[in-house]
């Protein structure tokens, strides 16, 4: 019935190439990508940064992987703050060292402090885009992601983030360890974000919508 009736569709949209590749090989059909918007300007930098804690912002079930997380950094030490609720979250606070920290939902003017203010951003998870990385390098604050899913399409390696191959601890702490080592530039960090702006999306949609018209 699904297949079926995707023939009907006139033009797919999707939120990323990852998305794309999945219609093209369940449905058959081609489609355009237009990203997600993230409001740019209220995810602006800050003065200054203060690098004595990273940050994981994700809602706490089983797919985030934020249980990898927990794990890496109760063998790093290093504090970790977690932002976020879900089912996971009495489970994940037990597991955890004194020096992982849960905060539990949290404004977005608290978030963006906390963007603004972190070593950087932990992304464990595969996500179809992920939201939550832009923000944070719109903060001019580098990420460490898992290097499959959408991340791979919003972080610059190198430039605004690092990544990690597995979904193991052993990976992860190695990618910290690099994004601890490296002379972040948040600024170029900020323009990286700055393609996924609210004015980006609006022209993706308006060019997609012109083509079915055509």
């Amino acid at each position: 019935w699904d297949q079926r009736n995707s023939e009907r569709v006139d033009l797919f949209v999707t939120l990323s190439r990852h998305v794309q590749e999945r219609i093209r090989k369940f449905y058959g059909r081609e489609s355009e990508v237009v990203y997600p918007p993230v409001n740019t300007d209220f995810f602006t930098p800050g003065d200054s940064r203060s690098r004595d804690f990273d940050l994981i912002v994700s809602a706490l079930v089983p797919y985030k992987r934020v249980d990898l997380a927990v794990r890496a950094y109760n063998r790093l030490g290093f504090p970790l703050r977690i932002v976020g609720t879900g089912t996971g979250f009495e489970t994940l606070r037990a597991q955890a060292e004194p020096n992982v920290e849960f905060l539990g939902w949290q404004s977005d003017e608290a978030i963006r402090e906390l963007y603004r203010t972190c070593r950087c951003l932990v992304f464990p998870g595969e996500e179809d885009f992920g939201i939550v990385p832009v923000e944070a390098q719109a903060c001019g604050c580098p990420v460490v992601a898992y290097a499959r899913g959408g991340a791979m399409e919003s972080v610059a390696d190198g430039v605004s983030g690092v990544f990690f191959g597995e979904q193991t601890e052993e990976s992860l702490i190695e990618a910290v360890a690099k994004c601890d080592h490296l002379a972040w530039d948040a600024a170029a960090i900020r323009r990286n974000a700055e393609r996924f702006s609210p004015q980006v999306f609006v022209d993706g949609m308006d060019r997609c919508a012109k083509k079915c018209l055509t």
